[in-house]
């Protein structure tokens, strides 16, 4: 492995994250009839702050706040990461960033192992027919001669039986069938 690998790992699941953590904080544009939705600090508990993905509820101090987009992570001034609540309240901010690292590092490696697999796949494969294709036509004419050699033995035998009985039409062994005549 080459000592760059690891590091653009690195940065390609960083910036993965903060991809995702971006497109999620952001909210869709509300339509101009609509009211303007209610400030974060209107909410007074935990279940009615997270499920909007603007705020941010903090265990610590018991208040609903604004999640502050410009930081992927909640500054420790406004609430400890360990006390933090974003989605859901049964799951701490540390939490969330510990699973979505590990579910996106576990993607990232299994298409790494998928795209190496198939690369080397493809090195180890004959330019030639395949291996299948080759063994199917081997096997099949193994069984074309068994068959011929079994059907050339079931002719002699018959030829045998027809000369013993006299049942040859050119037959000069002692017994042909008399000619009645």
């Amino acid at each position: 492995m080459s000592p760059s690998l690891p590091d653009r790992t690195t940065r390609t699941s960083a910036g993965l994250l903060l991809l995702l953590s971006y497109v999620s904080l952001v909210s869709p544009t509300e339509s101009p009839t609509s009211p303007p939705p209610p400030g974060c600090s209107s909410f007074l508990d935990c279940d009615s702050c997270v499920p909007h993905a603007k705020c941010l509820w903090c265990f610590a101090t018991n208040s609903c706040s604004e999640y502050p987009v410009t930081w992927l992570l909640p500054p420790a001034s406004l609430c400890p990461l360990s006390q933090a609540r974003w989605g859901v309240c049964w799951v701490n901010f540390e939490a969330l960033i510990i699973a979505m690292a590990v579910v996106l590092g576990t993607i990232i490696i299994s298409i790494i192992i998928c795209c190496c697999c198939c690369c080397c796949r493809r090195r180890t494969r004959p330019a030639g027919p395949d291996r299948d294709e080759e063994t199917f036509s081997r096997r099949r004419e193994e069984i074309r001669q068994r068959a011929e050699e079994r059907k050339a033995e079931r002719k002699t035998r018959n030829d045998e039986i027809r000369r013993k009985y006299g049942l040859m039409g050119d037959s000069d062994h002692p017994y042909s069938k008399f000619e009645n005549e």
